[in-house]
């Protein structure tokens, strides 16, 4: 049951298209099964096929996608731009997200050699996600919704406000800290109309497209590691934004866990384009 509708509109939309690398503000996107489309479609790997992500790399922030027609262009310091083609991949693999492994595709020896060479790791390759495999999210958070998700943690979205995040550079800055973007999150929807941190009771929200409504469960609050306090800019870390965070987002649910932004499922509305500045409503879970 829910009550309280909320009026809200759409803030930003961001995608990531390579797993743990820069993002991109868009102003619209396609919803699928996964997600997003293109959101963590790709993953950079080892020689044994484990995920490679910025708590241990946080190099890997300063590769900088940018989405053209028909491919996807990289960039990062010292390299020269590579081009992904969105129509075209290698050998058929297995590669691992956490306790998963999962069915995608090799890029080749020439992506496989410019993560290598701008890691300064050999033997890394870059894969692409199947979208013939069928990757659960965990049903204990979703319960009878048959969630899929590509290369992300564990969930097809993540959704955030504006008003959550300054909260948070208020507090910062009270500190004396430098405030932060939100792209430190990682979101995929941000919104606008809640109070801070109202995100984390909601129920669903629902967006108003031109072919009718998205759906969007929220179902667990996403725990943070130490991914918000690389600067995306500089790939620098830090202990902020985190310390702050811990002083006052412990969350029960989580066992204590610090929170900031919850993971959501489609409920409804594959094949529909989400566009920043549509409107919709939130509800709370009673």
């Amino acid at each position: 049951m829910a009550v309280s509708d909320l009026d809200i509109s759409l803030s930003a939309l961001y995608l990531h298209p390579v797993k743990s690398c820069g993002g991109i503000a868009v102003d619209e996107s396609l919803l699928i099964e996964t997600g997003l489309e293109l959101d963590r479609a790709w993953m950079v790997v080892d020689a044994y096929g484990e995920m490679l992500t910025q708590r241990e790399y946080p190099q890997l922030a300063l590769v900088q996608p940018t989405l053209r027609g028909d491919d996807v262009v990289l960039r990062a310091p010292g390299m020269l731009a590579m081009h992904l083609a969105l129509d075209r991949v290698e050998e058929p693999c297995r590669v691992r997200v956490w306790g998963d492994e999962v069915a995608a595709y090799d890029m080749g020896a020439l992506a496989a050699q410019w993560f290598s060479d701008f890691m300064r790791r050999p033997g890394l390759r870059l894969a692409r996600f199947d979208p013939e495999h069928k990757r659960l999210s965990d049903p204990h958070w979703t319960g009878t919704v048959p969630a899929q998700t590509a290369f992300a943690d564990g969930f097809a979205l993540l959704v955030t406000s504006n008003a959550s995040l300054a909260d948070l550079n208020t507090r910062l800055v009270a500190r004396g800290e430098a405030p932060v973007t939100m792209q430190r999150f990682r979101p995929n929807l941000v919104l606008d109309g809640l109070q801070p941190f109202d995100e984390d009771h909601l129920d669903e929200i629902s967006l108003d497209t031109d072919d009718g409504p998205v759906r969007i469960r929220l179902v667990k609050p996403c725990v943070r590691c130490s991914i918000p306090n690389v600067d995306p800019v500089s790939a620098e870390s830090s202990s902020e934004p985190g310390l702050t965070l811990a002083g006052y987002r412990a969350d029960a649910r989580m066992d204590g866990g610090i929170t900031f932004g919850m993971n959501a499922v489609v409920v409804e509305g594959i094949e529909r384009v989400l566009r920043v500045g549509q409107r919709g409503r939130a509800s709370f879970a009673v």
